[in-house]
């Protein structure tokens, strides 16, 4: 294998530097090898929400050349093997690795005690070649999944999009609800979406909705958060409502790509307000997607 370790989560522009490594060479597999779960949730009981589930990688790296994702699971034993061990027992004995990169910052092992100077050492009597891939930066600093994380959190979608090179999305089954928006004439398809996936600030969103059975793209408005005038109380939800269509969509995957946030949440007095305002929610997002078709 050609072989790069790490998380990718994201797959933003400093993970492509380091897959271009890998799928430049051209005598061996292109591997990605990630740990699951995240070591940081078995070490110390982290929750760490991802940008992209491994379900979802799947197709993005298979269109930047990667021919191989591998899964190692993580657990405490694998924690305490030390950096050498790791390179030995799992990268040249069960991937055959002949070529591996890594970013300039690279840590891997037991308490993190590995880099690059360890790989170097541990592969120089053989002939696998080691790419180090140096971090990339822009104007604001080094380009990184946590940049990506704060700017959903603060529902910049646009510059995460620019981050990601591709744009922000999520998906989920549709389950059945209250039923309350379609007694105020805005019914809504809600989404039972994988805990671990991350998902960006609470609000409303303008957003595109693709049905994954028929890859039919509708406009849409996104509700993400709890639902503070029908049930304080409740959970966070979202909940996607197809402009102008009325369409079964019980039981079906869609996949949701958030676009533009409209406003934040809001109590009202009344369902007859909070009526009033999807109505205008629904015309604000209609007037965005359609300047972006």
């Amino acid at each position: 294998t050609s072989i790069a370790i790490g998380s990718f989560d994201g797959l933003h522009e400093g993970h492509r530097k380091l897959i271009e490594s890998v799928v430049n060479e051209t005598n061996h597999t292109p591997t990605i090898a990630s740990f699951w779960p995240h070591p940081r949730e078995i070490l110390y009981k982290e929750t760490r929400l991802r940008l992209d589930l491994p379900e979802e990688k799947l197709p993005l790296l298979e269109g930047l050349g990667i021919k191989q994702l591998v899964l190692i699971p993580f657990d405490i034993n694998l924690s305490r093997l030390k950096p050498e061990e790791f390179i030995e027992n799992i990268l040249i004995n069960q991937l055959q690795a002949k070529n591996i990169s890594v970013g300039a910052n690279f840590k891997f092992g037991h308490n993190r005690s590995g880099d690059i100077s360890t790989i170097e050492k541990t592969i120089i009597n053989t002939d696998i070649k080691l790419n180090i891939v140096p971090i990339l930066q822009d104007h604001e600093g080094r380009i990184s999944s946590s940049r990506v994380r704060k700017l959903l959190e603060n529902s910049d979608l646009y510059n995460a999009e620019k981050l990601l090179k591709r744009p922000y999305s999520f998906s989920g089954k549709v389950v059945k609800g209250k039923g309350l928006g379609k007694q105020i004439g805005f019914p809504t398809a809600n989404l039972e979406i994988d805990g671990r996936k991350f998902l960006p600030g609470e609000g409303v969103y303008a957003a595109w909705t693709k049905c994954q059975q028929n890859n039919e793209i509708f406009q849409s408005v996104m509700n993400l958060g709890p639902q503070p005038t029908v049930d304080p109380l409740s959970p966070s939800a979202v909940e996607v409502h197809l402009i102008d269509k009325e369409i079964n969509l019980y039981n079906l995957n869609l996949n949701v790509q958030p676009v533009q946030k409209i406003r934040s949440q809001i109590k009202f007095s009344s369902l007859d307000e909070l009526s009033k305002q999807i109505s205008q929610d629904k015309e604000y997002a209609k007037k965005i997607l359609e300047e972006l078709s």
